[in-house]
């Protein structure tokens, strides 16, 4: 077997001393010409090692991350790459074989994995090495670099060494995103990146939710320091190290003018006299990127007044006691026919429905107005297409349907071929150029991993694998965030705090910009405020009964955003994580809303990390309730947001059941998660259904499990789920139109077929069965809104879209990237409709809504509605239904379903099928343990 060794630097070009005012083809290869000047060469050494004892994977661990390992790139490289679409190496080459899994999963074998994933061995072939350097001139660390896929492989002999190593790479690959996202957690990216509207609308989606000082990061840092002993001490040093390595390569990328090339298109840098600078990184940068992620990606929760608004337009129509039924049975809270993470019955109960509610504050009836986030806007601050994107940002932060995203599909050994579990997981984290996470392996003392971790907090692997296990995660959403009502006081900048008049704290970003070669967008500027309460953010106005108050927002991992950093370390230190166990015991310390997942050779686990406050008795969750002693969070501590947890032992968790699955589904019995959408249909079905039929028939492989993925990856859920049943109804008689009857052979033979969005061959960019996507694209919004305006009302059908959108196809524009993102199907109606029709056709229902709303209960009355609106829909042409973006033209069905690494930077890449999948994944399956 070949021996394994460590690598050498990328290949990096100078950033130029010139830069016209307008570049044509001709001039940039002009200019490229003349820029390419000797590569700085990396530090050599011979670090020829045997092959890694300590990896029990025999070669079945494979990993992926598209686009690819290089995300930095010289301003000559971005010059290439605009004119003729030249990449920089490894920029991209992940992207093929993870698009090529779409069409190549059919014929998938185990000896195929590494076609379609990267070989995630520790160490790297002696004569895979491309390259080794020692960062800074160090002799305790090396970063060695593969052929293959340019991965860092970081190996030191002191901790300080390999973290500063980690440091290091990360600036290597990520160091203008890394960048930018300090800013984006401190709410300056357009000061910063430029006023882009979608700039102005990221800083302001994140900074309203964590509007923290300067002075709040440190104090951050000093808090998760001092309350974790030993560990927490270590994790300050290898943070000081880590950081130390970044601000190492902005030095050296500085003086040798290879550094990203966006530094001189945002005017951060002169490309002919290299003035300028980059600032260097500080350990409070890290506190603002984790608040980014975060609250992107594991702050379950919010949305409790939009609940009440909703819930008041109910009563409203129905009266109290019949609105608050059916409410509830849209709601959904504990649906009985829920597909479940931990399925084998047992019941984990938080956040469940009080007998009596006690505290509430619902708003009255038209008195909510959302509090404004940004003020005195100029220039391009001031368009029509500013203020619509301000909008989007706050709807998206408000909502409690957060785009978590990321699947897990693991087995126990007891169904596999070989008598090991196997796992295939990740998380959808979306799309981006280059891409938020990065891979790396990290050894040296204390660690010992391999992975993805987001950039700019890879001093540890946050997803990934160590000597003898794997593990992964899923956003899980429980309700880690409540909303209280604070009474006003003197003004509407004071309020009630224990019978005290208290000020709010008023926090405030400006932030203006000026256009640069990278961003055009014309010079503006505004100023964010924020007013802070002891119980969070003001996030809503309104009043209650007649009196005024101020909605906040109050999250328990606010003011904690650097505390998760000891569960990720643990999960790096082989001599901590030997068993499930210890791994429950290190994610445990991961504050942050997830779904834990583990495999080793023996044995499968879960666990469902987050501070789960625990409430007052009689407080409800879904709603605001007053801001009184009586209803805060058990032995709650305004000083340092810091309460009474729920104990492991209450979170979902388990060892070696028969197989895991999670698409962001509801973890447990009666575990209420924040968001609408548990019910009968969910996107967990798609993995549920296929991994359930592969245990019943045992002998399970890494390639069948990944296929199972695969599979559900192309499967469109509501014509799997929900169209045979919608069929069903039309089809109870005979269809006489014409119209509505070729539309109907159109969508049964897709549903025969298999329900798939998939191209007709590799690289078509076609459609199999087009014509029946297309209705089913046009038809679904037509026919919900058919089935459930007439009897809910407008008022009550708008609230409850406000709660759960109505779709989530992969065309809509949704997510935290919008259109293109990949993941789909995560929110919709499909179990209301599902719930609905069945009981209109008179089957058995769990769970069901509170009445029959499709035809108002009547057979033939739904048929006609469902038939009326399926001949609307098929009379819609593509371009109708596919209206085109800055990305496709109208109609073109397969580019509005498309994939888009979405450019946070220089260098674009092609758009690739639609797949609904992980982002980073693993497909694992160790054969020993120490």
């Amino acid at each position: 077997m070949p021996r394994r060794t460590a690598r050498t630097a990328l290949d990096r070009l100078r950033t130029p001393r010139r830069f016209p005012k307008f570049l044509g083809a001709a001039s940039i290869c002009a200019l490229i010409a003349a820029l390419l000047s000797p590569l700085t060469q990396a530090a050599a050494a011979d670090s020829t090692a045997a092959l890694a004892a300590n990896d029990y994977c025999g070669g079945q661990c494979s990993d992926i991350l598209p686009p690819g390992q290089n995300g930095n790139a010289t301003l000559a490289q971005i010059l290439l790459n605009q004119a003729f679409g030249i990449q920089p190496d490894h920029a991209e080459d992940q992207l093929g074989p993870y698009n090529n899994l779409a069409s190549g999963a059919a014929t998938l074998t185990d000896a195929k994995i590494n076609d379609f994933f990267n070989d995630a061995s520790f160490g790297v072939a002696s004569d895979q090495v491309a390259s080794t350097t020692a960062p800074g001139g160090r002799t305790d660390v090396t970063i060695v670099r593969d052929k293959k896929t340019g991965v860092p492989h970081i190996t030191g002999t002191t901790r300080y060494g390999t973290e500063y190593g980690a440091g290091y790479a990360a600036a290597q690959d990520r160091l203008w995103l890394m960048d930018v996202f300090r800013h984006v957690g401190r709410g300056q990216l357009t000061s910063f990146a430029g006023g882009a509207p979608s700039n102005q609308g990221l800083e302001q989606e994140f900074w309203r939710n964590a509007p923290y000082t300067e002075a709040d990061l440190q104090t951050q840092i000093d808090n998760a320091i001092a309350n974790n002993g030993t560990r927490g001490q270590q994790a300050l040093g290898d943070a000081n190290a880590y950081i130390d390595g970044i601000n190492a390569y902005i030095d050296a990328s500085d003086s040798g003018r290879y550094f990203p090339g966006e530094y001189v298109l945002t005017g951060h840098k002169d490309s002919i006299t290299n003035a300028g600078t980059i600032d260097h990184f500080k350990i409070t940068d890290l506190v603002a990127l984790a608040s980014v992620i975060g609250s992107l990606f594991g702050s379950g929760g919010g949305g409790e007044v939009n609940n009440a608004i909703s819930l008041l337009a109910a009563q409203s129509k129905y009266g109290v006691t019949e609105g608050t039924k059916v409410w509830e049975s849209f709601r959904e809270r504990n649906d009985p026919e829920a597909v479940l993470t931990v399925h084998n019955g047992e019941s984990f109960p938080y956040a469940s429905k009080p007998d009596t509610a006690q505290g509430e504050a619902l708003p009255d009836a038209g008195s909510v107005t959302q509090e404004p986030l940004v003020y005195d806007r100029t220039g391009s601050a001031a368009t029509a297409t500013a203020t619509s994107t301000s909008a989007t940002a706050a709807a998206t932060t408000l909502t409690s349907a957060k785009r978590g995203m990321s699947n897990a599909l693991v087995v126990s050994g007891k169904y596999t071929a070989s008598g090991h579990p196997i796992a295939v997981f990740g998380p959808q984290t979306g799309y981006f150029a280059p891409q938020l996470l990065m891979l790396q392996e990290i050894q040296g003392p204390g660690l010992s991993a391999r992975g993805a971790s987001f950039a700019g907090l890879s001093m540890y692997v946050e997803l990934g694998r160590g000597q003898d296990y794997s593990w992964s995660a899923t956003t899980s959403g429980q309700d880690i965030i409540d909303t209280y009502a604070v009474e006003l006081c003197q003004d509407d900048y004071h309020y009630l705090y224990h019978g005290t008049c208290t000020a709010m704290d008023k926090v405030e970003r400006t932030n203006s910009w000026k256009p640069t070669t990278a961003d055009s967008t014309a010079a503006g500027s505004y100023r964010m405020q924020v007013y802070r309460t002891k119980y969070g953010p003001v996030e809503y106005r309104a009043t209650v009964g007649g009196k005024k108050v101020a909605y906040t927002t109050l999250r328990s991992s606010y003011m904690h955003e650097a505390d998760s950093i000891i569960g990720f370390q643990m999960l790096n230190d082989p001599d901590y994580v030997k068993s499930p166990g210890t791994f429950q015991s290190a994610v445990q310390h991961i504050n942050y809303t997830f779904n834990w997942f583990y495999a080793d050779s023996s044995h499968t686990a879960y666990y469902n990390s987050g501070d789960n406050p625990v409430r007052a008795t009689g407080v409800d969750a879904e709603f605001p309730v007053r801001a009184q002693a009586a209803y805060e969070w058990q032995n709650w501590d305004p000083t340092t947001n810091t309460a009474s947890y729920t104990p492991p032992s209450a979170h979902p968790n388990s060892i070696d059941q028969d197989y895991y699955i999670s698409w962001n589904n509801k973890q447990a019995k009666d575990y209420t998660t924040a968001p609408w959408g548990d019910g009968s249909v969910h996107r967990g079905n798609l993995l549920e259904d296929r991994v359930k039929k592969l245990v019943a028939a045992g002998g399970v492989t890494r390639s069948s499990l990944t296929k199972a993925m695969a599979d559900a990856a192309l499967a469109d859920l509501r014509a799997e789920d929900v169209l045979p049943k919608l069929l069903k109804v039309i089809n109870s008689s005979t269809v006489t139109d014409t119209t509505a009857a070729a539309a109907v052979t159109k969508l049964s033979d897709w549903v025969t077929a298999g329900a798939k969005r998939k191209e007709t061959s590799a690289g078509s960019k076609a459609y199999a069965n087009a014509d029946a996507i297309r209705i089913l694209d046009a038809w679904w919004p037509l026919l919900v809104k058919a089935e459930f305006q007439p009897g809910l009302g407008t008022d009550l059908y708008t609230a409850f879209s406000n709660n759960l959108p109505i779709d989530e196809s992969p065309s809509a524009a949704h997510g935290p990237t919008g259109a293109h993102a990949g993941s789909s199907f995560q929110y919709g109606w499909w179990s209301y409709v599902d719930k609905d029709i069945r009981a209109v056709l008179g089957e058995s229902v769990q769970g069901g809504l509170s009445q029959k709303y499709c035809g108002s209960g009547s057979l033939s009355a739904c048929r006609d509605t469902l038939i009326s609106t399926l001949k609307t829909a098929a009379g819609l042409t593509a371009a109708q239904v596919y209206p085109g973006d800055d990305q496709c033209s109208a109609g073109d069905q397969w580019c509005a379903d498309s994939i888009v690494q979405r450019t946070l930077g220089g260098i674009k890449h092609g758009k690739i099928t639609w797949q609904n999948r992980p982002t980073y994944q693993q497909v694992v399956e160790y054969t020993s343990h120490r």
